[in-house]
């Protein structure tokens, strides 16, 4: 029995701005051949299809299409919700899509038999058992009730998820001996475990409730695939709990590491290996670091660069000089080259010794381009020609309030 574990794709995804339609698609189509050069019997997706609940039209058709390939390779797939994946979109197209092989866990339904799913092999025998296991909203395991901490809170969301975890342990075992078949039992899930290293994409889930799940809690099965970490690990240093990580990076803090989908090889229940299936990297992205003059020797790699496919790039200056002046350079240095700057900012220190300098100035000591500057630096996502039209209008203003001014004081 061979499968592929994945997860947290964003479908629909902006990166600042930009649109990964295109890496989607490419990483897409990268999968489907996986699938067939490596006859993978069934795909687990651990949550996070889209990006949101509501995704563009593109994402779903993307989605759709992968489905209906994926079914001409006889495989079989499994999708799991994430916290940023709607019940209600997942579960409008479940049952045209359980006739392509496909079977959709949204939500957790009162009836546990729903989440026990058995994997075939391509030639038509049992060859897993598996809990499927989606993002569990602590409304779908828990009454609220009045009184309780907030570590009381912690602490009985912690023991509903691992006794939901445990009964379908329990129910997948005594579906195993029906079967009469040594199989493997596998576990999916979508959620922060302890220990884990996150990213700067990864939202936090069960805020104020339950901060990390631990990875002793999870019963006894053969294999753990994970969802909603971003960064391919796994977890307490055991080989069979995963997380699987997102297969395009989703933040420039992800470039570090290659990205991955897991191929699980098992025989009979025996888990024989877990290969790791390298992502080709389908829209160049890179940090850059250091002052002017650094920065300047770094963007010289782009040179003769493909203007096809243009690199995005996050540029951290080491400068004291004023966010605006920084921009008209960076864009000096760039215009010519097969980049795209999607976000320029200062060093933490620099932005650390900038505002306790300005913390000691008062207004007096400014005039007022320099208030009207201050204020551009402090927009999150600058977009320098917005911001060129708003100094052209601001100088208008001031102009005419000078011009007033002066015709006033000419009067008197």
């Amino acid at each position: 029995m061979r499968l592929i574990h994945t997860s947290d794709w964003h479908l629909g995804q902006y990166f600042f701005t930009k649109s990964r339609a295109a890496e989607h698609q490419a990483f897409l189509r990268w999968l489907t051949g996986q699938v067939q050069q490596h006859q993978v019997d069934a795909v687990i997706v651990a949550g996070d299809i889209f990006d949101t609940g509501s995704p563009p039209s593109y994402a779903r058709e993307l989605y759709n299409r992968f489905v209906v390939e994926l079914q001409q390779t006889g495989c079989q797939l499994v999708v799991l919700a994430g916290n940023h994946d709607s019940v209600a979109t997942l579960n409008e197209s479940r049952e045209l899509l359980s006739c392509l092989n496909t079977r959709v866990i949204a939500t957790v339904g009162e009836n546990l038999s729903e989440q026990i799913l058995v994997l075939n092999q391509r030639d038509g025998k049992p060859g897993a058992v598996l809990c499927a296991i989606p993002f569990l909203r602590p409304r779908d395991l828990l009454a609220s009730q009045a009184g309780q901490s907030g570590s009381d809170k912690q602490l009985a969301l912690q023991e509903a998820i691992a006794t939901h975890y445990d009964a379908l342990w329990q129910a997948a075992q005594t579906k195993r001996d029906e079967l009469g078949v040594s199989l493997p039992i596998i576990a999916t899930g979508h959620l922060t475990t302890v220990g884990v290293s996150t990213s700067d994409s990864v939202r936090d889930i069960y805020i104020g409730t339950l901060d990390a799940f631990p990875a002793q809690a999870f019963p006894p099965v053969d294999y753990v695939a994970l969802g909603h970490i971003h960064r391919a690990q796994c977890v307490a240093k055991t080989e069979h709990i995963r997380y699987s990580g997102s297969p395009i990076a989703l933040s420039f803090d992800e470039l570090s590491k290659a990205k991955s989908v897991y191929l699980l090889d098992f025989d009979g229940a025996t888990l024989n290996a877990i290969d790791t299936l390298e992502i080709p990297v389908f829209q160049p992205m890179q940090i850059i670091k250091g002052s002017l003059a650094e920065i300047e020797k770094q963007l010289a790699q782009f040179e003769g660069g493909d203007p096809a496919k243009p690199a995005w790039l996050d540029i951290e200056v080491a400068t004291q000089d004023y966010l605006s002046d920084i921009q008209r350079r960076i864009q000096a240095l760039t215009e010519d080259l097969p980049v795209e700057v999607v976000l320029l900012r200062r060093s933490k220190e620099q932005r650390i010794n900038s505002i306790e300098q300005q913390e000691k100035e008062t207004l007096s000591e400014l005039s007022v381009s320099d208030v009207f500057e201050r204020r551009l630096a402090l927009e999150p996502d600058p977009d320098e020609p917005r911001q060129a039209r708003m100094r052209t209008l601001f100088a208008q203003v001031v102009e005419q309030v000078t011009s007033g001014q002066n015709a006033e004081d000419s009067a008197q």
